[in-house]
């Protein structure tokens, strides 16, 4: 594997969902009327910033409101958290309470935080509200299909909310526990290698150590380790083909460095083998979805001409196939990735 130092262009504009991409939403009921809108929760004084344990800036706010509309803003939230974990039904909110409100100002969607927790037990969860985003939700929508995981996410109009993704950050894991004495190192290199080809075929950018965490499951035996992505932000929009790969990002150089030194090159194919197959196998048992999901969004604005041509020429280059000189779309290109996968599994 190699490792480099990718820099993002600018900051991705947000993109409005059109009716094609919507009509989709609704079919698979990820649409709902919500009580409250992201523009509600714009309506306050002041913030203040907020600081983890270690007296570090989080780079998250806690917005002030007027009492007045405090009660009203957290009986609402209780309904929309409602709406994403139980399709509405109000009594899993019954004895749940709005703890805190954080806001971040410097993500692309400048998301809110919600926090609820249960007053019988103090087990609490998060929740985030976010501007609607095509690109975004069409981020989420290939996560569902072409990844292991799956992800809870509800949209109303100009609004969308999003569950929250547990796992340790992986900026956080690469320092503090990576190297722990009871973890397989080979099963840690091994995850990123799946990782990166899944990015790579879907086009999910900017995958930062700190846009996604790590989850741990102990097996009887050992540790099984998966990586998620958190943040959808700079999914299809990038022209350079190295958003796409996160091994280029300096930030996620101790999982190169641990890949180099635990795999070889050919465990390396072997496991980008074993996840192509993965992928094929799931795009098979979704192929109606996929489908419904490309003619969906063949209209959708998600990026720039020149980005587009600029990345089309680049995977051709990258993957020596001149099909990708008559894509015309972002989809078009992880469509023709994802019939690659499946000629590349079938050989």
């Amino acid at each position: 594997m190699m490792h480099d130092d990718v820099k993002i262009s600018r900051k991705k504009p947000t993109y409005a969902v059109d009716a094609g991409l919507l009509k989709y939403l609704k079919l698979y009921q990820r649409d709902a009327r919500l009580p409250i809108q992201y523009k509600d929760l714009l309506d306050f004084d002041e913030t203040v910033p907020v600081y983890d344990k270690h007296g570090q800036d989080t780079y998250w706010e806690s917005p002030l409101y007027p009492q007045h509309l405090l009660e009203q803003l957290h009986a609402k939230l209780k309904v929309v958290y409602a709406e994403l974990k139980a399709s509405g039904n109000t009594r899993i909110v019954e004895h749940k309470v709005v703890e805190r409100i954080e806001y971040c100002a410097f993500g692309n969607t400048r998301p809110f935080r919600i926090k609820i927790v249960n007053r019988l037990n103090d087990v609490y969860d998060y929740f985030y509200i976010k501007q609607a985003d095509a690109s975004r939700i069409l981020g989420l929508e290939l996560e569902e299909i072409i990844s292991p995981n799956q992800v809870s996410y509800i949209l109303d109009r100009e609004t969308l909310v999003e569950e929250h993704i547990v796992g340790i950050p992986g900026d956080t894991f690469s320092k503090t526990s990576m190297r722990h004495i009871d973890y397989n190192q080979t099963r840690i290199a091994k995850e990123f290698v799946k990782f990166n080809e899944r990015c790579i075929i879907s086009l999910l950018g900017d995958m930062r150590a700190y846009n996604f965490v790590m989850q741990i499951t102990p097996d009887f035996d050992d540790f099984q380790f998966r990586i998620r992505a958190i943040d959808f932000d700079q999914q299809f929009y990038e022209g350079n083909p190295k958003v796409y790969m996160p091994q280029f990002f300096k930030e996620n150089f101790p999982y190169v460095k641990l890949s180099m030194e635990y795999l070889t090159d050919r465990t390396v194919q072997q496991y980008q083998q074993e996840e192509r197959s993965s992928i094929v196998h799931r795009v098979r048992s979704e192929r109606h979805r996929i489908k419904d999901l490309r003619d969906a969004s063949r209209d959708q604005l998600v990026s720039t001409p020149e980005n587009i041509e600029r990345l089309k020429n680049g995977y051709a280059e990258f993957y020596q196939n001149n099909a990708y000189h008559k894509c015309k779309t972002m989809i078009d290109i992880v469509e023709l990735n994802v019939k690659n996968v499946i000629r590349q599994v079938q050989l």
